[in-house]
């Protein structure tokens, strides 16, 4: 196949995803293929081949806008108009939120991953757990609050109050890589978390914590692999302990009751097919002691790196990450016009 992967982009995720893009190139490229690589938010003419791609503590810093007329060179170039699938190894902001998808639908291209209404809704997290109610997932009780001035902030906390209580767990309603997450034990911490979410605009998701085990159900083509588990140090699962080595530990195949794990990766299926997501995508859970399972969101462009779940889970299931990558190239390519 000739593969053009599309890496970077200037999301707050954009480490992520050229550390993606570049674990990706290089086992398409293992695998025979012809590979080039494209970043959506560099100008046109400079090399996207990626170099040495490290992950920092905290999100990155958003690139510098492009010209408006150069915005949309990267669309027109010839590596994705000759491509017999570009790969999209692009996380968060456009990249994953339909925007990018739509764009390549206009040009004719086909594309890796979820379409423009999976890709949407899978990104705004309270219409996905609205939908995931309607499917039979369970999920946690949430709100969508404004977080604009303290008068928002003062009426967030009554509403909190009378809905669910403390503690909750603050996030941006459009956002992944636990970008912008904060844990709220009391009302006296809402305050910072709103602010820290609001500053990525489309408001702020508050949810009622759920104590209890994480774990993670990756999805393949429609089916659900072994389930991970997630243990992270001496803390919550933040971008921090997601990308740092040696902050968290993982367990593939989740140590969890047979009956258990069955009801979690149908329900990992259910959440996806209720978002229209298709080729591949991560499922994540809490588990309380005792209770029922609670999604928390559906990833339809989850990170490739050497610390991801959707390769730890497919490993569990006896495809390497070069198959892995090449199974979902081979899914978006049968899609070309």
């Amino acid at each position: 196949m000739k593969v053009t992967v599309l890496l970077g982009g200037d999301s707050p995720e954009r480490d992520v995803s050229l550390a993606s893009g570049a674990g990706m190139i290089r086992a398409l490229r293992a695998r025979g293929h012809e590979v080039f690589a494209v970043d959506p938010a560099l100008p046109p003419g400079e090399s996207a081949e990626p170099r040495a791609a490290k992950i920092g503590e905290l999100p990155p810093a958003a690139p510098s806008p492009l010209p408006p007329e150069a915005v949309f060179a990267w669309l027109h170039s010839r590596p994705v108009l000759s491509a017999d699938v570009v790969c999209i190894a692009l996380h968060g902001g456009k990249g994953e939120d339909g925007t990018i998808q739509a764009l390549l639908e206009a040009a004719g291209a086909a594309y890796t991953g979820s379409g423009i209404l999976g890709s949407a809704l899978a990104m705004n997290k309270d219409r996905a757990k609205a939908l995931f109610r309607e499917a039979g997932v369970g999920t946690a009780p949430h709100l969508l609050l404004d977080a604009a001035s303290a008068a928002a902030r003062a009426g967030a906390r009554e509403a909190i109050e009378r809905s669910f209580g403390f503690p909750v767990v603050v996030k941006p309603n459009c956002q992944g890589s636990s970008v912008g997450f904060s844990f709220v034990p009391d009302p006296a911490s809402l305050d910072e978390a709103l602010v820290t979410a609001g500053c990525f605009g489309g408001g702020c998701l508050v949810e009622r914590y759920v104590s209890g085990r994480e774990l993670t159900a990756a999805v393949l083509d429609g089916v659900a692999l072994p389930l991970v588990e997630i243990i992270p140090e001496g803390g919550f699962y933040d971008y921090r302990r997601k990308y740092q080595k040696g902050r968290t530990r993982y367990v593939a195949p989740a140590e969890v009751e047979p009956d258990l794990a069955e009801r979690m990766r149908v329900e990992a299926v259910l959440a996806c097919r209720a978002l229209d997501c298709r080729d591949y995508a991560r499922v994540d859970f809490r588990l309380p002691p005792g209770g029922a399972p609670q999604c928390l969101e559906v990833n339809t462009l989850p990170g490739m790196t050497e610390l991801s779940l959707v390769p730890m889970a497919a490993k569990a299931a006896g495809i390497d990450f070069e198959e892995l990558v090449e199974r979902i190239c081979a899914m978006g390519a049968s899609r070309k016009r």
